[in-house]
């Protein structure tokens, strides 16, 4: 199987980072060809131009790095993005990426001629998992701030292009509880990737 993960997140010490470790050594161990998008490093321009605008109305990307991308997602059988919650909300570059990457004529494309049903175009694609870290109380992102993560994403993006199996980890309160709670999660993560089938 392969699977690309999409990851975002700039400091090589944070949390997130040791997420995308334990997921990559589980997938590893079930001999899953990993593919990793790392947005920072890649310097991946979030910000949807003109020309980019008039691209989507054409169904014509014209950003390099996204016709790169969609050519390593769209035989990918799974795809795992990876990311911190700040202020709610999914970084610039994981929403820059859903922008331009998630675009028609590439990842979907509509089926009706009022443009308002779509099918998914990254037909080999199997499946949609996000693994969010924040230091929210998971009753709270809910009640409180409307589950944001995902009404935008969850729903928003991947059920209205169809992919029917999508799954959101979310750590939550990541700073105050305990290091073992953290390791503990990690080694969960590890073993749940290990068995991706």
């Amino acid at each position: 199987m392969k699977v690309v993960i999409v990851f975002n997140h700039p400091y090589e010490g944070s949390y997130c980072n040791a997420v995308l470790q334990s997921v990559t050594t589980g997938l590893k161990k079930a001999h899953h060809e990993v593919d990793l998008i790392h947005l920072d490093q890649d310097s991946f321009n979030p910000v949807m131009t003109a020309a980019d605008l008039k691209g989507f109305r054409d169904k014509k990307p014209v950003d390099p790095k996204v016709l790169e991308y969609n050519d390593r997602i769209k035989n990918a059988d799974h795809l795992i993005f990876i990311f911190p919650i700040w202020w709610e909300l999914m970084p610039a570059l994981t929403k820059g990426f859903i922008d331009k990457v998630i675009f028609p004529g590439i990842a979907y494309d509509y089926t009706n001629a009022s443009n308002t049903r779509m099918k998914p175009l990254w037909q080999q694609l199997k499946g949609v998992t996000l693994i969010t870290t924040m230091n929210t109380p998971n009753w709270a992102y809910w009640l409180v701030f409307g589950n944001a993560i995902k009404k935008a994403i969850i729903l928003g993006t991947f059920w209205k292009l169809g992919f029917k199996n999508r799954k959101w980890i979310s750590l939550n309160m990541v700073k105050m509880v305990t290091q073992d709670k953290r390791i503990k999660w990690l080694a969960k993560l590890e073993n749940r990737f290990s068995n991706l089938k």
